[in-house]
């Protein structure tokens, strides 16, 4: 039995009054950072719904095999720790290989006293949202807003400023109060990305065909001219999908994002330039949010890959933080945005490189809709 299911089967105390408390199986399943317990022999033997979403593997399928085995070619010091059955661990910032990529957690390993050999090791990604990080970026997210309404109301005052100056001034030096309300207009598009990355309001979500969000992002893109003609985008799509529960706006605004920072990625390949955009049922996988202290099953899967060199190493654990961006010219609040929309909608969203194939991967892990009786 893993922790992940049955959680409601164990006997639960009460409070006085009454009130049901949840008994340590539901407690674990609710944790945020991922939960494994292992044997004498370092074999797994129980995970929680965090473990299976962080590892991107099922419990039955985690069960029964080596941590160190999952966990893939990882610190040789760390590794010959953790051979030690009978020791406490904590490792900060260690890469471990999950699918085709890589993440950085931090693990501690706690022995069980009462049982010789058994530990109980825990795995938190590094930036996982957490209560404690989740005030933090609440408050990351909210400063944007807070500036942007101080700056807003003087920017307008000096776009009216230029427009009357431009009126009055010769042909010639016209040209320059122009690039004043151009620059003001700029900056007031870029104020208005920054007050949508710190708003809190969330959008209502529906069913939604996937397949039709997609081509409607990118028919959107090439109505704009931002998707050139010779940049094959190649869909690999399951029609056997069924709808996701999503605010199609929100889901449409993610995915102009992702192609177009894919387009941007591939355009240096020249006639090799290719993006393609894949949807899958994560079969056999239980890809889970934790949401309010509940699992939220998250099988529906759409891909943008692009063939272009990827992301500059010493960013790739910062692309979704605010004002991070490889562009020259980029503004750093486009993945920042895909993230928080990708999160409201429940959704979850990652990135991975594959250097052996050449192909930069962004991984959207959607809720499917109930199905209608």
């Amino acid at each position: 039995m893993n922790a992940s299911g049955n959680a409601q089967d164990a006997a639960a105390t009460t409070f006085s009054g009454g009130d049901p408390v949840p008994d340590p199986r539901a407690q674990i399943a609710g944790l945020i950072f991922a939960m494994l317990l292992i044997d004498g022999d370092g074999q797994i033997v129980e995970v929680n719904h965090a473990a299976e979403s962080l590892l991107g593997t099922s419990a039955s399928r985690l069960v029964g095999t080596p941590l160190v085995e999952r966990l893939g070619p990882i610190n040789a010091r760390v590794e010959a720790r953790l051979s030690l059955n009978d020791e406490a661990l904590v490792a900060r910032d260690m890469a471990i290989a999950v699918g085709n990529g890589e993440l950085r957690v931090n693990m501690t390993v706690s022995p069980l006293g009462s049982y010789p050999g058994w530990r109980v090791v825990t795995l938190s990604e590094i930036g996982h949202e957490d209560p404690v990080h989740k005030q933090g970026g609440d408050a990351m997210l909210s400063a944007p807003a807070v500036l942007a309404h101080e700056i807003k109301n003087p920017l307008a005052a000096i776009r009216g400023a230029g427009q009357l100056v431009a009126r009055k001034l010769p042909d010639a030096d016209k040209k320059l109060a122009r690039m004043i309300t151009d620059e003001v207009d700029r900056i007031a598009r870029l104020i208005d990305r920054m007050q949508q990355l710190g708003s809190t309001r969330t959008g209502p979500v529906e069913p939604c065909n996937p397949h039709e969000a997609i081509r409607a992002a990118i028919a959107t893109m090439r109505a704009a001219g931002s998707v050139h003609g010779e940049i094959e985008i190649r869909e690999e799509f399951d029609p056997s999908l069924p709808p996701v529960l999503v605010n199609r706006d929100a889901l449409e605004q993610v995915l102009i994002n992702l192609v177009s920072n894919a387009r941007d990625a591939a355009l240096g390949q020249g006639d090799d330039a290719e993006i393609v955009v894949q949807t899958r049922f994560v079969s056999g996988l239980a890809f889970s949010a934790i949401r309010k202290g509940r699992a939220v099953p998250l099988p529906i899967e759409i891909t943008v890959s692009d063939n272009g060199p990827g992301i500059d190493p010493a960013l790739r654990d910062h692309v979704f933080e605010p004002f991070v961006s490889s562009k020259p010219s980029g503004q750093g609040l486009g993945l920042p945005l895909v993230r928080k929309l990708v999160s409201d909608m429940n959704g979850n969203i990652s990135h991975e490189r594959d250097a052996r194939a050449g192909l930069t991967h962004f991984r959207l892990h959607l809720p499917q809709a109930a199905r209608e009786s």
